[in-house]
């Protein structure tokens, strides 16, 4: 079964993005970034997504995000799946905080269950065939709403959305070009998909590497 091994964001300062992973939200090593000053203008096309235990730890997590230099797309609010807020990196990337809990049963804590890569795709159901031939794992699917891979092996999770939908559920508009600003590591092998989204094939490089 395939996975995804890494998640490298191309950014314009790596050292600095680097800082921001690891004080708003604890990643040293599970986000790779690589220098990179490819135009790209609005929603690129997929945001990361923590999953976290209860709605403290959203809390904690957004506000040290912010406190970072981070810009809030969307406060943390209740919705009818849980509880969850939006906001977007100094470096571009937007990032989701999110539970399915509905209540707090200890105190707030940074800790992650799981780290999702959510593309923004033209069809769901064309995108999932072809990362099912690649070799990942299908775990859900809804048609062409949304599908979801197993991880795996690898620390980040695949998922795939409608791209109009996925820009609304962030609350940014769904036009953009230019540079994805994103490489996909994985043992599934160098390729790119159907939407734009280069894959590589995973080989152990550091945390922040110069391009």
């Amino acid at each position: 079964m395939a996975s995804i091994q890494s998640v490298t964001l191309e950014v314009a300062d790596p050292a600095a993005a680097h800082r921001f992973h690891s004080a708003a939200f604890g990643l040293d090593t599970q986000i790779r970034l690589r220098v990179s000053k490819a135009p790209t203008t609005g929603f690129r096309g997929f945001i990361l997504g923590l999953t976290v235990p209860q709605p403290a730890d959203v809390d904690s997590l957004i506000e040290a995000a912010l406190d970072t230099g981070a810009t809030s797309l969307k406060p943390a609010t209740k919705s009818l799946w849980g509880y969850g807020g939006v906001v977007k990196a100094p470096d571009g990337t937007i990032w989701k905080v999110a539970t399915s809990a509905k209540k707090d049963t200890r105190p707030a804590s940074r800790q992650i269950d799981e780290i999702v890569l959510l593309l923004g795709v033209a069809d769901v159901a064309a995108s999932k065939r072809f990362y099912a031939g690649q070799g990942l794992a299908v775990t859900k699917s809804f048609g062409r709403v949304y599908a979801e891979f197993a991880a795996g092996s690898g620390p980040v999770k695949l998922a795939l959305y409608r791209r109009r939908a996925l820009a609304k559920d962030v609350g940014v508009s769904p036009d953009g070009s230019g540079s994805r600003r994103l490489v996909i590591g994985g043992d599934a092998g160098s390729f790119t998909d159907q939407d734009g989204f280069a894959w590589e094939a995973m080989s152990p490089v550091s945390t922040v590497e110069e391009a």
